[in-house]
């Protein structure tokens, strides 16, 4: 029996309850994520209108995943409740990540020994799809120049930690990653899709990368992937103003890197970390 003042709907039908698919899984969640990795690439406040031309999202739908997101703190809405920020708990989930990695508080440690050795910037990265992904940095003592941060993500084939960790690949998986037009962040990055695999030919046979203003004008890198996974999905790199290090200098750290790396793959794996 009806209850007095309720008006039952008929029930819907099985197909009207499941979630809208399609080929890429469930719409919703997917538009959910794409609408958070737009927040994150992007510095300032987004209004609704700026969301709505960056992802061509049907403005009903669109206000109506803000407001479940802005409503979890998943993002922050300005005074006028028109424009849009990543929020607090992209930072828990972030933050969650690390804790919850085991080969971090080893990486950590060796990170602060290179620093305390070389006198330079470490930085720990991971290979996410096409862009290499900081974990934890160590900055110099002696430099108030940030180079990294936690959470930066930068196209692996401008950087020594991307370079070191492409090497790692076979051709056709290279082929199958890479994308048909390499971006440039400074005048110095490689585009050139031979050049960058003949360059990795090299990081191959030595076992560590090298680049200098490929990735931020006026800084040298050298990187090492860590082989305690195959292909290594992790690498160390060592950063340092341009002015203070010669090519024959960057060589020598980029050795002991390799050296270092191998020595944290190796306590990884008999740690029974993969």
């Amino acid at each position: 029996m009806p209850r007095p003042g309720r008006i039952d709907q008929p029930a819907e039908p099985d197909s009207a309850r499941r979630p809208e698919t399609d080929t890429a899984g469930v719409k919703s969640a997917r538009r959910t994520i794409t609408l958070l990795e737009v927040f994150a690439a992007n510095r300032s406040w987004l209004s609704l209108a700026e969301m709505h031309e960056a992802t061509g999202f049907p403005r009903s739908s669109l206000h109506a995943l803000l407001r479940t997101l802005r409503d979890a703190g998943w993002i922050d809405a300005d005074d006028t409740g028109t424009r849009f920020r990543l929020g607090v708990r992209t930072l828990v989930c972030g933050t969650a990540y690390l804790d919850r990695d085991p080969a971090m508080p080893h990486a950590t440690a060796l990170l602060e020994r290179l620093r305390d050795e070389t006198g330079f910037t470490t930085h720990y990265a991971r290979l996410a799809g096409t862009e290499v992904v900081y974990l934890e940095t160590r900055e110099s003592r002696s430099s108030a120049h940030l180079v990294s941060r936690v959470g930066r993500a930068l196209p692996a084939h401008a950087t020594a930690l991307g370079k070191a960790l492409l090497a790692e690949l076979a051709d056709e998986e290279l082929t199958g990653l890479l994308p048909p037009r390499l971006g440039a962040l400074t005048a110095h990055t490689v585009t050139d899709r031979d050049v960058l695999r003949a360059e990795l030919e090299v990081v191959r046979t030595r076992g560590y990368a090298t680049e200098r203003e490929e990735g931020t004008a006026g800084v040298a890198c050298v990187a090492a992937a860590v082989p305690y996974r195959i292909p290594a999905t992790d690498a160390l790199s060592c950063s340092m103003p341009l002015d203070r290090v010669t090519e024959g200098e960057q060589h020598r750290i980029g050795a002991a890197l390799a050296q270092a790396a191998t020595d944290l793959a190796r306590g990884l794996r008999r740690a029974g970390i993969r």
